[in-house]
């Protein structure tokens, strides 16, 4: 019990002494703190879990603003696209930074099969009988060391005379809505306005409503710029599906079945919001519903053609084979260096990439400088933890996919999260994804890192001012470098940003003078992203014990089926799944209990870490469980059946993969034949869900393993 407060007033050693010495004191206590915070700790007392909130105030201690920006001000003095000699020379900075930090480094090479422009042109024909030659190049005129707006892997080819369609955003629901209207667009040059499917999917969907090529535009309020992208299909590189694309090794040829099936059957461009206006004010046909036009542009409701206008449009690409390059940098760990915590963040860029991106890049070069300042005093990690710098993912993820197939095996049993951050800053507003285990962590980090954009507020504070509640995001996307992670290797993962979305996405315009004076002008946003992301590497590298809680994961897969009731009719039933489920859940509990207890425990007896590190085996390895060897059904490299993306893009499930992938079949099936794999697709999830329980049990026997 506390003592109550004296209604006395109150005596002070500062009342009897002269100011001086009062002057004197204050400045002891500022210098005691100082070197309380900076002063070489132990070892042994880094270990100490009592420390644990001494060394994250070191780490976030050695936040510099100035630092992050001088870094990204450097990473993007060129544009850097993969393949290329620049993306060599982004490669050497970025290896050169961790080598001054004395950092043990590494450099991984992969061939891989990359796509260039070499021409295109477009012009337009109108009814009155004018002609127009339209620009493919972006408003504002891009340097020459900039790349052409183009679609990566995009077929070479040619239309003469086709008539112009407008498709919207290239749906199935648009083409539903045209063929409604009598619109046919077999022949036709597809116009698109950019939505939120793969540009590859609207391109091969294109194909098969029989037009000739897609022109693709993107709008908003404040978009500049050509948007480039990738149409190819899947990850990695196409010509080694599986392995690792290393020098001498193995690789298809690029007329295999395989490799003709992940790239689109006709060219598609991207092409300004301005030229894309000049083309579909000039169209007549059947109107459509308001919906299909955006005040952005500030087009009203008009024709959808085809034509009146015709097309002349030319693409001429090249694929080649390039080199390109990891970079790694590796903390070694000093009680268990055999278990990894991976930080990874991609470096190639279309453009410049300041946001996209070098936002993340600048921010894992201060988390290894201030990695290595803790070094200096003595801080050395329980567990590895690697920085990872990859490379060719605007290609589709192709730096990070190599490198997981090529240590695949090695991953799968050592790895104990991957943690990535892809576009650091696009703009305000705290945003994440995670595996489900990771969410108790993430909300605890949240509580010690100062909101950027609210003064006296953590960014918890913020995040529950603005969403009520706590909305971590799932990660069944495709989205950047934790798919291969988790979707194929099943390693619990995390995805950090700042901002949703930014109008310079993946054009000339992407650069540090917007990052100054738009996105990020102080640079506060980029030092939240890095006091998040290097606190939690710092919990999963240090904690003596694992904080995974798979209560939470328990808890989601809950409202998973509570969804699926739903949707599944019939003779579909999900009593595998929730049978699954609760013991799923026993076993979370049991694992968190014992958790808690060994948590308490602080003797160092070998029996007491043999303990911890068998819990900690368990808690790393119930990820693995939800991935099936054979994969899901047409698509076998994305192995994970709670996480990964639907077959139908048009879906809206966005977990249970192969569940979503037969509810979509099912639609062109026969009845029976449509329940049957859809309580086929039940029961893998529901034995995947069973693997999880064991191995978070430890046990090959229904009982715990003690």
């Amino acid at each position: 019990m506390s003592q109550p407060l004296s209604s006395k007033p109150n005596t002070t050693i500062f009342g009897s002494v002269p100011p001086h010495w009062t002057l004197l004191f204050l400045l002891f206590l500022c210098t005691l703190g100082f070197y309380t915070l900076h002063l070489p700790i132990s070892a042994a007392a880094f270990s100490n879990v009592r420390n644990a909130l001494r060394i994250h105030k070191i780490y976030l201690s050695f936040a510099n603003n100035s630092t992050v920006s001088a870094y990204l001000r450097a990473l993007t003095l060129h544009p850097h696209l993969a393949g290329t000699q620049p993306a060599l020379q982004t490669a050497r900075y970025v290896q050169s930074h961790f080598a001054d930090l004395g950092l043990r480094t590494h450099t991984v090479e992969y061939r891989a099969l990359l796509s260039y422009p070499l021409h295109a042109s477009l012009s337009a024909h109108f009814s009155d009988g004018s002609a127009r030659e339209l620009p493919l190049v972006e408003p504002g005129g891009a340097g020459e060391e900039v790349v052409r707006p183009y679609h990566a892997y995009s077929p070479s080819g040619a239309v003469a005379g086709a008539q112009a369609v407008y498709v919207n955003m290239g749906r199935e629901e648009d083409y539903l809505a045209l063929r409604r209207a009598g619109v046919d667009v077999k022949g036709c040059v597809a116009m698109v306005r950019r939505g939120e499917e793969s540009r590859g999917g609207v391109v091969a969907r294109a194909a098969r409503e029989g037009a000739v090529a897609v022109l693709m535009y993107t709008e908003g309020e404040r978009v500049s710029g050509v948007e480039r992208g990738t149409v190819m299909k899947g990850l990695g590189d196409p010509l080694t599906p599986g392995w690792g694309g290393v020098e001498g090794g193995e690789a298809l040829n690029l007329e295999d079945s395989q490799i003709f099936d992940r790239f689109p059957k006709i060219p598609s461009m991207p092409i300004s919001p301005e030229v894309a206006y000049s083309i579909l004010r000039s169209l007549g046909g059947p109107q459509m519903s308001r919906h299909w036009w955006s005040d952005a542009l500030g087009l009203k409701p008009i024709g959808v053609g085809p034509g009146p206008t015709v097309l002349n449009f030319t693409y001429q690409g090249e694929k080649k084979i390039a080199t390109i390059h990891n970079v790694f940098a590796v903390i070694r760990g000093s009680k268990e260096p055999d278990r990894f915590v991976l930080l990874g963040n991609h470096r190639d860029a279309w453009t410049y990439g300041a946001v996209d991106p070098n936002s993340g890049t600048a921010v894992l070069l201060d988390i290894a400088r201030r990695y290595a300042l803790m070094m200096r005093q003595g801080w050395q990690p329980r567990r590895t933890i690697v920085l990872c710098s990859w490379d060719a993912e605007e290609f589709g993820m192709i730096g990070s996919t190599e490198w997981v197939e090529q240590n695949l095996l090695n991953l799968g049993s050592k790895v104990v999260a991957y943690l990535n951050v892809d576009c650091a800053v696009q703009g305000p507003g705290f945003f994440v994804g995670a595996t489900p285990q990771l969410d108790n962590l993430l909300i605890e980090v949240a509580k010690k890192v100062k909101d950027p954009d609210s003064v006296g507020m953590t960014i918890y504070d913020n995040w529950m001012i603005t969403n009520k509640v706590i909305n971590i995001q799932r990660l069944s996307g495709v989205d950047s470098d934790f798919a291969p992670f988790l979707q194929h290797a099943g390693i619990p993962s995390v995805d950090l940003y700042y901002g949703r979305d930014f109008p310079v996405y993946h054009t000339a315009f992407d650069s540090y003078n917007w990052m100054t004076n738009y996105g990020d002008p102080l640079f506060q946003r980029h030092v939240a992203v890095a006091g998040v992301w290097g606190l939690l590497a710092l919990h999963l590298a240090d904690d003596a014990i694992l904080p995974f809680n798979y209560v939470s994961y328990a808890e989601q897969l809950r409202n998973y089926t509570n969804h699926l009731h739903t949707l599944v009719k019939g003779n579909v039933y999900l009593d595998p799944i929730t049978a699954s489920i609760q013991e799923f859940a026993s076993a979370a509990e049991e694992a968190e209990e014992e958790a808690m207890k060994l948590r308490e425990e602080e003797s160092n007896s070998e029996f007491l870490v043999l303990k911890k590190r068998t819990l900690n085996d368990r808690l790393m390895l119930a990820e693995r469980s939800f991935l099936d060897a054979d994969g899901l059904q047409g698509r076998p490299w994305f192995k994970h059946l709670v996480y990964g993306p639907p077959g139908d893009s048009e879906s809206k499930l966005v977990f249970f993969p192969g569940i979503a992938d037969a509810i979509s079949a099912s639609t062109r099936m026969k009845r029976k034949e449509g329940e049957a794999a859809i309580q086929h697709e039940i029961w893998r999830v529901a034995r995947a869900i069973e693997r999880a329980s064991s191995a978070l049990r430890g046990g090959i026997f229904t009982e715990k393993w003690s």
